[in-house]
Protein backbone atom coordinates (compact mmCIF):
# COMPACT_ATOMS: atom_id res chain seq x y z
CA UNK A 1 0.00 0.00 0.00
CA UNK A 2 1.34 3.36 -0.94
CA UNK A 3 1.53 6.06 2.25
CA UNK A 4 2.18 9.46 2.31
CA UNK A 5 5.59 8.24 3.74
CA UNK A 6 6.67 6.69 0.38
CA UNK A 7 5.79 9.51 -1.74
CA UNK A 8 7.90 11.47 -0.03
CA UNK A 9 10.94 9.06 0.36
CA UNK A 10 10.93 8.25 -3.46
CA UNK A 11 11.78 11.49 -4.68
CA UNK A 12 15.07 11.58 -2.30
CA UNK A 13 15.58 7.84 -3.08
CA UNK A 14 15.70 8.67 -7.46
CA UNK A 15 18.06 11.76 -6.54
CA UNK A 16 19.92 9.75 -4.23
CA UNK A 17 20.23 6.73 -7.14
CA UNK A 18 21.30 9.32 -10.33
CA UNK A 19 23.48 10.81 -7.63
CA UNK A 20 25.45 7.81 -6.61
CA UNK A 21 25.53 6.40 -10.59
CA UNK A 22 26.93 9.64 -11.58
CA UNK A 23 29.53 9.80 -8.81
CA UNK A 24 30.48 5.76 -9.27
CA UNK A 25 30.83 6.66 -13.26
CA UNK A 26 32.90 10.31 -12.44
CA UNK A 27 35.36 7.96 -9.76
CA UNK A 28 35.69 5.16 -12.87
CA UNK A 29 36.44 7.62 -15.32
CA UNK A 30 39.03 9.62 -12.91
CA UNK A 31 40.71 6.64 -11.49
CA UNK A 32 41.38 4.35 -14.42
CA UNK A 33 43.44 6.55 -16.38
CA UNK A 34 45.43 6.92 -13.26
CA UNK A 35 46.02 3.32 -12.34
CA UNK A 36 46.52 2.82 -15.90
CA UNK A 37 49.56 4.94 -16.08
CA UNK A 38 50.78 3.16 -13.11
CA UNK A 39 51.16 0.14 -14.18
CA UNK A 40 52.13 1.20 -17.38
CA UNK A 41 55.90 1.54 -15.59
CA UNK A 42 56.23 -2.04 -14.85
CA UNK A 43 57.94 -4.47 -17.28
CA UNK A 44 55.19 -6.83 -16.74
CA UNK A 45 51.67 -6.54 -18.18
CA UNK A 46 50.41 -8.81 -15.87
CA UNK A 47 48.89 -5.75 -13.27
CA UNK A 48 48.28 -3.88 -16.89
CA UNK A 49 45.37 -7.13 -17.04
CA UNK A 50 44.51 -7.34 -13.26
CA UNK A 51 43.87 -3.25 -13.13
CA UNK A 52 41.42 -3.84 -16.43
CA UNK A 53 39.87 -7.25 -14.83
CA UNK A 54 38.91 -5.32 -11.55
CA UNK A 55 37.75 -2.40 -13.47
CA UNK A 56 35.21 -4.49 -15.37
CA UNK A 57 34.41 -6.16 -12.03
CA UNK A 58 34.34 -3.51 -9.52
CA UNK A 59 32.38 -1.07 -11.40
CA UNK A 60 28.87 -3.10 -11.66
CA UNK A 61 29.37 -4.11 -8.06
CA UNK A 62 29.72 -0.16 -7.23
CA UNK A 63 26.44 0.27 -9.05
CA UNK A 64 24.85 -2.14 -7.70
CA UNK A 65 25.50 -0.61 -4.35
CA UNK A 66 24.25 2.14 -5.34
CA UNK A 67 20.89 0.87 -5.85
CA UNK A 68 20.81 -0.89 -2.77
CA UNK A 69 21.84 2.34 -0.86
CA UNK A 70 18.68 4.36 -2.98
CA UNK A 71 16.32 1.73 -2.22
CA UNK A 72 16.96 1.58 1.75
CA UNK A 73 16.01 5.28 1.69
CA UNK A 74 11.98 4.16 0.76
CA UNK A 75 10.04 2.32 3.86
CA UNK A 76 8.65 -0.18 1.96
CA UNK A 77 8.98 -3.82 3.31
CA UNK A 78 7.83 -7.11 1.53
CA UNK A 79 8.28 -9.40 -1.36
CA UNK A 80 10.15 -6.56 -3.31
CA UNK A 81 12.54 -5.56 -0.61
CA UNK A 82 13.71 -9.29 -0.91
CA UNK A 83 13.80 -9.60 -4.77
CA UNK A 84 16.28 -6.13 -4.79
CA UNK A 85 18.43 -7.67 -1.46
CA UNK A 86 18.73 -10.79 -3.69
CA UNK A 87 19.11 -9.37 -7.52
CA UNK A 88 21.80 -7.26 -6.26
CA UNK A 89 23.57 -10.14 -4.37
CA UNK A 90 23.06 -12.02 -7.25
CA UNK A 91 24.64 -9.44 -9.64
CA UNK A 92 27.78 -9.23 -7.36
CA UNK A 93 28.49 -12.69 -7.09
CA UNK A 94 28.68 -13.23 -10.50
CA UNK A 95 30.44 -10.30 -11.82
CA UNK A 96 33.04 -10.98 -8.44
CA UNK A 97 33.04 -14.41 -9.78
CA UNK A 98 33.62 -14.03 -13.71
CA UNK A 99 36.65 -11.17 -12.10
CA UNK A 100 38.08 -13.96 -10.06
CA UNK A 101 37.95 -16.47 -12.77
CA UNK A 102 39.77 -13.82 -15.17
CA UNK A 103 42.21 -13.02 -12.75
CA UNK A 104 42.94 -16.14 -11.12
CA UNK A 105 43.56 -18.05 -14.26
CA UNK A 106 46.13 -15.26 -15.46
CA UNK A 107 48.15 -15.51 -12.90
CA UNK A 108 48.25 -19.43 -13.18
CA UNK A 109 48.89 -19.18 -16.77
CA UNK A 110 51.72 -16.70 -16.39
CA UNK A 111 53.31 -18.41 -13.57
CA UNK A 112 53.50 -21.88 -15.65
CA UNK A 113 54.61 -19.82 -18.66
CA UNK A 114 57.69 -18.92 -16.52
CA UNK A 115 58.30 -21.98 -15.21
CA UNK A 116 58.00 -23.59 -18.80
CA UNK A 117 60.56 -20.95 -20.07
CA UNK A 118 62.75 -22.14 -17.09
CA UNK A 119 62.56 -25.87 -17.36
CA UNK A 120 61.78 -25.83 -21.49
CA UNK A 121 59.01 -27.97 -20.57
CA UNK A 122 55.54 -26.88 -21.70
CA UNK A 123 53.67 -30.33 -19.71
CA UNK A 124 52.69 -28.04 -16.93
CA UNK A 125 50.82 -25.14 -19.28
CA UNK A 126 48.81 -28.61 -20.53
CA UNK A 127 47.90 -29.23 -16.94
CA UNK A 128 46.76 -25.86 -16.50
CA UNK A 129 44.65 -26.27 -19.52
CA UNK A 130 43.41 -29.29 -18.84
CA UNK A 131 42.28 -27.96 -14.74
CA UNK A 132 40.88 -24.54 -15.83
CA UNK A 133 37.41 -26.05 -16.13
CA UNK A 134 37.91 -27.30 -12.79
CA UNK A 135 39.15 -24.34 -11.57
CA UNK A 136 36.58 -22.31 -12.52
CA UNK A 137 33.78 -24.47 -11.26
CA UNK A 138 35.59 -24.09 -7.88
CA UNK A 139 35.41 -20.93 -7.88
CA UNK A 140 31.90 -20.84 -9.39
CA UNK A 141 30.41 -23.20 -6.36
CA UNK A 142 32.26 -21.17 -3.75
CA UNK A 143 30.87 -17.88 -4.89
CA UNK A 144 27.05 -19.87 -5.55
CA UNK A 145 27.50 -20.78 -1.36
CA UNK A 146 28.58 -17.70 0.42
CA UNK A 147 25.73 -16.35 -2.10
CA UNK A 148 22.53 -18.46 -0.12
CA UNK A 149 24.57 -18.31 2.76
CA UNK A 150 24.39 -14.32 2.61
CA UNK A 151 20.48 -14.98 1.78
CA UNK A 152 19.86 -16.86 5.39
CA UNK A 153 19.50 -19.88 3.17
CA UNK A 154 20.14 -23.23 5.89
CA UNK A 155 23.29 -25.05 4.33
CA UNK A 156 22.98 -27.64 6.45
CA UNK A 157 20.86 -29.79 4.42
CA UNK A 158 22.39 -28.35 1.10
CA UNK A 159 25.22 -29.87 2.74
CA UNK A 160 23.97 -33.06 3.12
CA UNK A 161 22.53 -33.51 0.63
CA UNK A 162 25.94 -32.37 -1.91
CA UNK A 163 27.78 -34.87 0.45
CA UNK A 164 24.90 -37.76 -0.46
CA UNK A 165 25.39 -37.15 -4.18
CA UNK A 166 29.04 -36.64 -4.11
CA UNK A 167 29.13 -39.98 -2.68
CA UNK A 168 26.79 -41.63 -5.60
CA UNK A 169 28.43 -38.56 -8.29
CA UNK A 170 31.66 -40.51 -6.89
CA UNK A 171 31.09 -44.05 -7.18
CA UNK A 172 29.18 -43.37 -10.81
CA UNK A 173 32.47 -41.15 -12.26
CA UNK A 174 34.95 -43.45 -10.75
CA UNK A 175 36.21 -44.25 -14.36
CA UNK A 176 35.89 -41.30 -15.95
CA UNK A 177 37.91 -39.76 -12.99
CA UNK A 178 40.65 -42.48 -13.46
CA UNK A 179 40.78 -41.53 -16.97
CA UNK A 180 41.32 -37.78 -16.36
CA UNK A 181 44.20 -38.42 -14.02
CA UNK A 182 45.99 -40.60 -16.88
CA UNK A 183 45.28 -37.80 -19.16
CA UNK A 184 47.41 -36.02 -16.51
CA UNK A 185 49.61 -38.54 -16.39
CA UNK A 186 50.00 -38.47 -19.88
CA UNK A 187 50.48 -34.51 -20.65
CA UNK A 188 53.33 -34.49 -17.45
CA UNK A 189 55.29 -38.02 -18.37
CA UNK A 190 54.65 -37.21 -22.18
CA UNK A 191 54.99 -41.16 -23.59
CA UNK A 192 53.53 -39.31 -26.64
CA UNK A 193 52.11 -36.45 -28.35
CA UNK A 194 49.75 -35.00 -31.06
CA UNK A 195 51.36 -36.11 -34.17
CA UNK A 196 53.67 -38.79 -32.75
CA UNK A 197 53.33 -42.16 -34.56
CA UNK A 198 53.38 -45.41 -32.10
CA UNK A 199 53.00 -49.09 -32.15
CA UNK A 200 50.84 -50.28 -29.31
CA UNK A 201 52.36 -53.57 -28.45
CA UNK A 202 49.52 -55.55 -27.12
CA UNK A 203 46.93 -54.62 -29.91
CA UNK A 204 49.94 -54.59 -32.61
CA UNK A 205 48.37 -50.88 -33.81
CA UNK A 206 50.83 -49.07 -36.13
CA UNK A 207 49.17 -45.51 -35.69
CA UNK A 208 49.55 -42.08 -35.70
CA UNK A 209 48.36 -39.78 -32.83
CA UNK A 210 45.65 -37.21 -33.86
CA UNK A 211 44.38 -36.07 -30.68
CA UNK A 212 44.84 -37.00 -26.84
CA UNK A 213 41.47 -36.33 -25.06
CA UNK A 214 40.60 -36.29 -21.60
CA UNK A 215 38.85 -39.59 -21.70
CA UNK A 216 40.44 -41.44 -24.97
CA UNK A 217 43.01 -40.65 -27.37
CA UNK A 218 42.55 -40.65 -31.35
CA UNK A 219 44.60 -42.94 -33.53
CA UNK A 220 45.06 -43.03 -37.03
CA UNK A 221 46.27 -46.41 -37.89
CA UNK A 222 48.51 -46.60 -40.73
CA UNK A 223 45.42 -48.22 -42.79
CA UNK A 224 43.46 -45.00 -42.65
CA UNK A 225 41.35 -46.04 -40.33
CA UNK A 226 40.14 -44.27 -36.47
CA UNK A 227 41.17 -45.99 -33.63
CA UNK A 228 39.65 -44.48 -30.19
CA UNK A 229 41.46 -45.94 -27.21
CA UNK A 230 40.75 -45.23 -23.65
CA UNK A 231 43.81 -43.25 -21.77
CA UNK A 232 44.72 -45.94 -18.73
CA UNK A 233 44.03 -49.00 -21.86
CA UNK A 234 46.63 -47.16 -24.10
CA UNK A 235 48.87 -46.23 -21.13
CA UNK A 236 48.76 -49.77 -19.64
CA UNK A 237 49.99 -51.10 -22.95
CA UNK A 238 53.86 -51.24 -23.90
CA UNK A 239 54.20 -48.24 -26.30
CA UNK A 240 56.85 -47.56 -29.18
CA UNK A 241 57.22 -44.22 -30.08
CA UNK A 242 58.96 -43.88 -33.34
CA UNK A 243 59.08 -40.33 -33.76
CA UNK A 244 61.15 -39.28 -30.98
CA UNK A 245 64.18 -41.97 -32.48
CA UNK A 246 67.40 -39.76 -32.98
CA UNK A 247 68.15 -42.97 -35.39
CA UNK A 248 66.68 -46.20 -37.20
CA UNK A 249 69.38 -49.11 -36.82
CA UNK A 250 69.18 -51.61 -39.93
CA UNK A 251 70.24 -55.53 -39.01
CA UNK A 252 69.38 -58.00 -41.55
CA UNK A 253 71.08 -61.05 -43.14
CA UNK A 254 71.82 -61.66 -46.79
CA UNK A 255 73.66 -65.03 -47.82
CA UNK A 256 76.15 -66.04 -50.72
CA UNK A 257 76.18 -69.61 -52.63
CA UNK A 258 78.78 -72.30 -51.06
CA UNK A 259 80.63 -72.34 -54.19
CA UNK A 260 82.12 -68.65 -53.54
CA UNK A 261 85.48 -68.43 -53.11
CA UNK A 262 87.56 -67.58 -50.06
CA UNK A 263 89.02 -64.44 -51.24
CA UNK A 264 85.59 -62.93 -52.36
CA UNK A 265 84.06 -63.93 -48.53
CA UNK A 266 87.03 -61.53 -47.85
CA UNK A 267 86.12 -58.37 -49.71
CA UNK A 268 82.59 -58.92 -49.57
CA UNK A 269 82.24 -57.20 -45.69
CA UNK A 270 84.46 -54.02 -47.43
CA UNK A 271 82.35 -54.22 -50.24
CA UNK A 272 79.28 -54.05 -47.61
CA UNK A 273 81.33 -50.90 -45.49
CA UNK A 274 81.76 -48.98 -49.08
CA UNK A 275 77.53 -49.51 -50.32
CA UNK A 276 76.61 -47.75 -46.83
CA UNK A 277 79.22 -45.27 -46.75
CA UNK A 278 78.12 -44.26 -50.13
CA UNK A 279 74.50 -43.20 -48.58
CA UNK A 280 73.86 -39.82 -47.47
CA UNK A 281 72.07 -41.22 -44.44
CA UNK A 282 73.19 -44.12 -43.37
CA UNK A 283 76.45 -44.93 -40.88
CA UNK A 284 77.98 -48.39 -41.04
CA UNK A 285 78.04 -50.39 -37.99
CA UNK A 286 79.46 -53.91 -38.84
CA UNK A 287 79.29 -56.47 -41.58
CA UNK A 288 80.67 -60.18 -41.22
CA UNK A 289 80.07 -63.48 -42.30
CA UNK A 290 78.64 -64.88 -39.24
CA UNK A 291 77.42 -68.53 -39.88
CA UNK A 292 77.18 -71.48 -42.72
CA UNK A 293 73.14 -71.79 -43.06
CA UNK A 294 71.13 -74.64 -44.29
CA UNK A 295 71.66 -73.42 -48.35
CA UNK A 296 74.10 -70.68 -47.87
CA UNK A 297 77.17 -68.77 -46.42
CA UNK A 298 75.58 -66.21 -44.12
CA UNK A 299 76.63 -62.23 -43.51
CA UNK A 300 74.79 -59.84 -41.24
CA UNK A 301 75.09 -56.23 -41.90
CA UNK A 302 74.46 -53.17 -39.27
CA UNK A 303 74.15 -49.59 -39.85
CA UNK A 304 72.06 -46.91 -38.43
CA UNK A 305 70.03 -44.16 -40.66
CA UNK A 306 70.00 -40.79 -38.12
CA UNK A 307 66.33 -40.08 -38.94
CA UNK A 308 63.09 -40.71 -37.28
CA UNK A 309 61.27 -40.66 -40.26
CA UNK A 310 60.18 -43.76 -41.62
CA UNK A 311 59.73 -43.18 -44.98
CA UNK A 312 63.30 -41.57 -45.18
CA UNK A 313 65.15 -44.80 -43.50
CA UNK A 314 63.24 -46.47 -45.85
CA UNK A 315 64.49 -44.72 -49.17
CA UNK A 316 67.93 -45.11 -47.47
CA UNK A 317 67.59 -48.83 -47.38
CA UNK A 318 66.91 -49.19 -50.46
CA UNK A 319 69.86 -47.56 -51.83
CA UNK A 320 71.88 -49.92 -50.05
CA UNK A 321 70.25 -52.88 -50.92
CA UNK A 322 70.04 -52.06 -54.90
CA UNK A 323 73.74 -51.09 -54.47
CA UNK A 324 74.64 -54.13 -53.26
CA UNK A 325 73.08 -55.94 -55.24
CA UNK A 326 74.50 -54.00 -58.38
CA UNK A 327 78.05 -54.93 -56.87
CA UNK A 328 77.19 -58.51 -56.30
CA UNK A 329 76.30 -58.96 -60.30
CA UNK A 330 79.22 -56.87 -61.52
CA UNK A 331 81.52 -59.25 -59.36
CA UNK A 332 80.36 -62.37 -60.32
CA UNK A 333 78.70 -62.90 -56.74
CA UNK A 334 75.45 -65.01 -56.80
CA UNK A 335 73.01 -64.51 -53.61
CA UNK A 336 71.71 -68.22 -52.44
CA UNK A 337 68.52 -69.34 -52.26
CA UNK A 338 67.06 -72.17 -50.65
CA UNK A 339 68.11 -75.07 -52.59
CA UNK A 340 68.06 -78.98 -52.38
CA UNK A 341 71.01 -81.33 -53.68
CA UNK A 342 70.85 -85.09 -53.69
CA UNK A 343 73.89 -87.50 -53.79
CA UNK A 344 72.61 -90.88 -54.36
CA UNK A 345 76.10 -93.55 -53.76
CA UNK A 346 75.69 -96.58 -56.32
CA UNK A 347 75.74 -99.78 -54.66
CA UNK A 348 79.29 -101.53 -54.91
CA UNK A 349 80.60 -104.30 -56.61
CA UNK A 350 80.39 -106.60 -53.56
CA UNK A 351 76.76 -106.30 -53.92
CA UNK A 352 75.91 -103.73 -50.87
CA UNK A 353 73.51 -101.75 -50.95
CA UNK A 354 73.93 -98.14 -51.32
CA UNK A 355 73.27 -95.45 -49.48
CA UNK A 356 71.61 -92.05 -49.90
CA UNK A 357 72.80 -88.25 -48.32
CA UNK A 358 70.82 -84.96 -48.88
CA UNK A 359 71.80 -81.71 -47.80
CA UNK A 360 71.16 -77.83 -48.85
CA UNK A 361 73.62 -76.21 -51.40
CA UNK A 362 73.41 -72.32 -52.46
CA UNK A 363 73.89 -73.27 -56.32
Amino acid sequence: MVTQEFMVALPIAVAKLLVGLFVVWLLGRICLPIATRLVRRTATTVDDFIVKAAYRGLMPVLFMMVVVWAWEGIPYEGIADRIVTALAGLVTTVVLVQAINRILMRLLTGAFQRIARDRDDDAGLEVLTALKPMLRALVWVLGGVIYLQSLGVPLGALWALLSAGGIGAGLALQKPVAEFFEYIYILLDKPFRSGDFLHVGDSGTWAKVEQVGIHSTRLRSVDGELVVMTNSSLASQTLSNYTVMERRRRIYRFGVTYNTPPQVLKRIPTMARKIVEGVKDADFDRCHFVEFGASSLDFELCYNIPTSDYVAALDAQQQVNVALVQMFAEQGIEFAFPTRTLYLNHADQTGEAGSTREHGQGQ
